[in-house]
């Protein structure tokens, strides 16, 4: 098969932890071949969803901590999406405008033929901090407002919470905000811009000191483990960008029952991978973007996440039928001969 990444440029990607290109490299050792293309590459034309896609492939002998690790060719192809046997969207976030329209155009792309994992209305209707609003039997207590008042009395009700802006990443824009807190006001003005804008208040969750566990779904199944990415010292953030440790465990029982709440209901809906962040029993959000932490997992743990997602990937492949998709290659063959 011939599969389109959706993706940040190639030179950004830290390859050697990066979990799409673990992706490619399952892919690669299956025999498929893969493109690749950015938000920017995607484009309308007479009422068909193109891009400008770019074939590579890996090096025999990559050096993953630089940028000698693919080769690509020479010159891009215009095809459309619906030419590649499946897109994958892994654009990190922001989730900005440009975000949304991207999944606006996979969304017309999956009308001609295309299939898009995950699918962009379930990325659009799933934003990473506001879908355990669905799941609040399964939360601390949260409140999502831009209200200062009422973001005051959240507070001064639990005492010790959590804010943080629904559009971050990587742990930016976090703030905890104990009871005794001197910049309380400061903080919520600033986050919420002196309340224009939402954003989300949770209970502290003292067991983030064992690590905030990221649980994957792939296909509506959870992986097996689950990687605790734990704080640094004196550090509320467990997000490996924000310094946290990783330590891939097995799954608790609470573990599992969050995960197969969350998979059974949400994976019918175009979502083939989730992300499942999970402080002591609550979920605290689900990443449904470019979920990460595939080859944590793997290393320490031997579970192969990225050959079990590129067999979920296949499978689901397979099973949607030719829905306007072309024979195994084709992408590359058919590249530029359609409108």
């Amino acid at each position: 098969m011939h599969f389109l990444f959706v993706i940040d440029p190639l030179p950004a990607l830290k390859a050697w932890k990066d979990s799409s290109v673990a992706i490619m490299r399952s892919l690669a050792a299956q025999g498929h071949d893969f493109s690749f293309a950015t938000m920017g590459d995607l484009y309308v034309l007479e009422g068909r969803v193109r891009v400008s896609a770019t074939g590579m492939r890996l090096r025999a002998d990559p050096d993953w901590h630089g940028h000698d690790w693919w080769t690509q060719d020479a010159e891009p192809r215009e095809c459309a999406l619906a030419d590649f046997d499946a897109v994958l969207m892994r654009k990190d976030p922001p989730f900005d405008m440009e975000y949304v329209y991207a999944t606006h155009l996979f969304d017309y792309a999956a009308a001609q033929g295309a299939r898009v994992f995950n699918a962009g209305s379930a990325i659009r209707n799933h934003p990473e901090k506001l879908a355990i609003t669905e799941f609040a039997q399964y939360t601390a207590p949260t409140l999502v407002s831009s209200d200062m008042a009422r973001l005051r009395a959240f507070h001064a009700l639990h005492g010790d919470v959590i804010v943080k802006p629904l559009d971050g990443m990587g742990g930016s824009g976090i703030f905890r905000l104990r009871t005794d807190e001197p910049n309380l006001g400061s903080i919520l003005e600033s986050l919420t811009g002196m309340g224009r804008q939402t954003i989300m208040a949770q209970r502290y969750i003292p067991e983030i000191r064992d690590g905030d566990k990221r649980i994957l779904i792939i296909g509506g199944e959870p992986v097996p483990f689950a990687l605790a990415r734990v704080p640094l010292q004196g550090e509320t953030r467990g997000n490996l960008a924000a310094g946290g440790r990783g330590r891939a465990q097995p799954l608790s029982e609470r573990d599992l029952e969050l995960a197969r709440a969350v998979g059974e209901r949400l994976a019918g809906r175009g979502l083939l991978l989730i992300g499942l962040d999970v402080i002591g029993d609550y979920i605290t959000e689900i990443n449904v973007t470019s979920p990460t932490c595939f080859v944590e997992i793997t290393e320490q743990t031997g579970f192969d996440v990225a050959g079990r997602f590129v067999q979920a990937l296949v499978q689901a492949v397979s099973e949607a039928g030719p829905g306007g998709m072309p024979a195994a290659g084709a992408a590359g063959q058919q590249a530029g001969g359609r409108s």
